[in-house]
């Protein structure tokens, strides 16, 4: 593999990274990350979708997509991540990972490089990735959303959920250096329900940890939802005036404008960094000038 050719690809335009997540499991994020997704792509943006919980997918599920290859293929060799790339709603491509498979939760240190090397082979381009993490606080979690430059951390009005994202936040400020968290406040009732939501939130993050919070949505309980996630369809076109399609919708258009820095990190470009990182400082710069 080219490893400086890939990076020279990838620089040629920047990808806007986001990472959903939420510390717990039922608060919504693959909803959300799929809904923002297909809103994007509405928009005229080339957005792909990486499933990021590697042994509990569940995106193509709830799009009803028949998948027949995933990312355990690649890491197996069998394919390369173009290959098993499935199109969704609004021409959003998806990364689908495999169910119930224990063994892709576990990666070890080979399979972690082969899948940096799927991705910096990746063929076709976009603007915008999108990676609907795991629940909890595992390795994929914190590596995922640190490479990412933008955490959307998704809650709702239950302690437990306030408890498990306040947990990732401490985790990934004090492990992973990441200071700046764009919150959703997600299946409340009201929008003063949402912001007093946010602000729990925050009234604990300000007393005991050194980061920032933004409150980026507050998306409304809405029944639609329900029927969209039976019908096996995402609910921006399903019922795309429902209230909670509406609030997606407005997710997705602030997230288009949210800045991309300029440095590498937080790019797709992010992967072939971690690649070389073990070589040293002189052996970086001859990599980059190949």
């Amino acid at each position: 593999m080219d490893q400086a050719s890939g990076l020279r690809k990838m620089q040629q335009t920047k990808v806007k990274v986001i990472a959903v997540t939420g510390g717990k499991g039922g608060v919504g994020k693959t909803n959300v990350s799929l809904n923002m997704a297909i809103a994007m792509a509405q928009q005229g943006k080339r957005v792909l979708v990486l499933d990021a919980d590697l042994g509990l997918a569940n995106v193509d599920v709830m799009l009803g997509l028949r998948v027949e290859k995933n990312l355990s293929h690649v890491l197996s060799g069998q394919c390369e991540l173009d290959d098993i790339l499935v199109e969704g709603p609004a021409g959003i491509q998806i990364v689908p990972a495999t169910s119930g498979t224990r063994s892709m939760v576990e990666l070890t240190e080979a399979e972690h490089v082969g899948l940096i090397r799927a991705f910096s082979s990746l063929q076709r381009q976009f603007d915008v990735l999108i990676i609907d993490t795991a629940a909890g606080i595992g390795h994929s979690v914190l590596s995922f959303a640190r490479a990412s430059q933008d955490v959307l951390m998704v809650v709702c009005d239950e302690p437990t959920s306030i408890t498990d994202a306040y947990a990732l936040i401490k985790v990934l400020s004090r492990e992973q250096q990441v200071f700046k968290f764009r919150v959703v406040a997600n299946m409340v009732k009201t929008l003063r329900e949402g912001q007093i939501l946010f602000n729990k939130l925050t009234k604990v993050t300000d007393r005991f940890l050194d980061v920032a919070l933004e409150l980026a949505a507050i998306i409304p309980q809405d029944d639609n939802v329900r029927m969209a996630v039976r019908r096996q369809q995402p609910i921006v076109t399903a019922f795309p005036k429902s209230p909670a399609a509406l609030a997606m919708k407005a997710l997705a258009n602030k997230a288009i404008d949210w800045p991309i820095p300029a440095q590498a990190g937080g790019h797709l470009e992010f992967f072939i960094e971690q690649l070389v990182q073990p070589a040293d400082n002189s052996q970086k710069r001859d990599v980059a000038n190949e």
